[in-house]
């Protein structure tokens, strides 16, 4: 059985990727899948945010896809 994310946050993995790799059972393709989708699913909410809100709402703040 895999353990939950906060389990494996709580045994103090050294880095982030170790808990991403720990969660896919040390599948690095399942877990660079997993980090697209998720990325995916973020540009669309960010997406459906920018359409929704307008300047005046953030202060003129506009959320950008670019880091």
């Amino acid at each position: 059985m895999q353990s939950s994310p906060a389990e494996l946050l709580s045994e103090q993995p050294e880095t982030d990727v170790e808990v991403v790799l720990a969660w896919h059972d040390g599948d690095a393709r399942a877990a660079i899948e997993t980090l697209l989708e998720d990325c995916r699913h973020l540009r669309q909410q960010l997406a459906l945010t920018e359409a929704s809100s307008s300047a005046g709402f953030t202060r003129g703040w506009r959320p950008t896809y670019e880091r």
